[in-house]
């Protein structure tokens, strides 16, 4: 409201709505105050310009959202719900209001008594080239801002997006960063629906097998509401899946039921993967690792490699207990694992995943900050029954690959000198690591 400040000089308007106004630009409102605020603007700048206003909110479900993961949603609900009342249901000064946000709130009554709202979602096929940049529009901007080395790449990160019957829409927040810093990384990992999601998905336990399978690029068919309960939203998985879906983590790919609202889906992109994997090392973190961590990476840098091996395999057991990890999502897994691990030491060392160096893309390089300390290379590898008969050949296999692609390439060109190379083999709960 302060950049409306002006109208507080005008004559006509009332000395009542003026007091209001200047509370609330003071920080000394009552609850009154703020819930009639959106309508008492609304009156000013109706009597300023003799207009009937326009009203735009974007991202209107936050608050409800943010209420709830920090626990004062009730709260929140009531102020809410009077708030919206005043500044839409009885207010003769509104011209038309447009809200947006990626949850559906209807069955919370934010909204009662308001029957002409007109609702679009990401199913909807009108304005569906709106909710983000287009393939056409992206490939002027490749052009224009002379990123077209990156163009593969930048499909790959932040494609992928399907908006009613269009498909190949690009993440614009994304891509707003990405042609500020010129670097391929996620930027959506702080936005506002995150902290719901996350919650969400540590509280569920019936989602874990379809998450593993969304990371190996498949699709998973679901059930999918969209319109979002969010108190106790973890115990209704179609609730869960429509609120992934709305807020971009998830694209259709099929509809296998409309009346049944049974859709396939598939994660967009790698962006949407790197925060998902993101999530798992937290769950890992927080499920399994404990005050361990401290010890078990000081046995690593210092080359205490047996103990390493002996608390690992605690740790595996640990995780296996809490994951039915499949066998075609395991080297997923165990990779994200040891990366949530690794960060532990992001003050000593960077931390590489899955980057090209010799012939190839190692799994985990660590590369000191200090050129004199340990730097590693390490691989994961799950025993392929077709091909290995134990797990020892998986092992050689690995050990093979490492030095075939000459891994430790990008090491020896920066001067790091004390290389470790390190194999994990995995075969269920069994675990093998190797050290040469």
């Amino acid at each position: 409201m302060v950049h409306h400040k002006y109208i507080l000089d005008n004559e006509e308007i009332p000395e009542g709505e003026k007091k209001i106004f200047s509370r609330i630009l003071n920080a000394e409102a009552t609850d009154i105050d703020l819930i009639n605020s959106l309508k008492i603007l609304s009156k000013m700048l109706y009597i300023y310009y003799k207009k009937t206003v326009i009203l735009l909110i974007d991202e209107y479900d936050v608050p409800l959202q943010t209420a709830d993961v920090k626990g004062y949603y009730n709260e929140a609900i009531d102020f809410l719900k009077a708030f919206y009342g005043a500044a839409f249901k009885d207010n003769p000064y509104l011209e038309k209001a447009v809200l947006t946000g990626v949850s559906r709130i209807a069955k919370e009554s934010l909204f009662s008594g308001m029957n002409n709202f007109k609702v679009f979602t990401i199913m909807d096929n009108e304005f569906a080239d709106d909710f983000g940049i287009t393939s056409e529009e992206m490939k002027k901007i490749i052009k224009d801002f002379n990123v077209e080395d990156d163009e593969e790449e930048i499909k790959k990160w932040y494609d992928g997006y399907k908006i009613g019957n269009i498909e190949g829409i690009y993440n614009p927040w994304s891509i707003l960063n990405y042609l500020t810093d010129k670097e391929l990384k996620p930027y959506w990992v702080n936005t506002s629906s995150n902290d719901l999601i996350k919650m969400t998905l540590e509280k569920s336990s019936s989602l874990k097998e379809k998450i593993e399978r969304l990371l190996n690029d498949e699709e998973v068919e679901v059930t999918i509401d969209l319109e979002t309960i969010i108190v106790g939203i973890e115990d209704r998985e179609e609730n869960i899946w429509g609120l992934m879906l709305q807020t971009g983590y998830l694209k259709v790919e099929e509809t296998v039921s409309l009346e049944e609202r049974r859709y396939k889906v598939k994660l967009p992109n790698n962006e949407i993967k790197d925060l998902f994997r993101g999530i798992i090392r937290d769950w890992f973190n927080n499920k399994v690792m404990g005050n361990d961590l401290r010890s078990i990476l000081n046995d690593l840098i210092t080359l205490n490699l047996e103990e390493f091996e002996k608390k690992f395999k605690v740790l595996v057991e640990e995780m296996f207990s809490y994951f039915d990890i499949g066998k075609n999502t395991a080297e997923n897994f165990y990779h994200a694992f040891v990366l949530g691990m690794l960060v532990g030491l992001k003050d000593t060392y960077y931390v590489n995943s899955n980057r090209e160096s010799g012939f190839g893309r190692y799994d985990i390089m660590l590369e000191p900050k200090d050129k004199n300390a340990n730097s590693f290379i390490i691989e994961f590898k799950v025993m392929d029954d077709f091909d290995e008969k134990t797990i020892e050949d998986t092992v050689e296999n690995a050990k093979k690959q490492i030095e075939e692609k000459d891994y430790e390439q990008s090491l020896r060109e920066k001067g790091y000198e004390k290389i470790t190379k390190m194999v994990f083999a995995f075969n269920g709960k069994m675990v093998k690591m190797e050290v040469f």
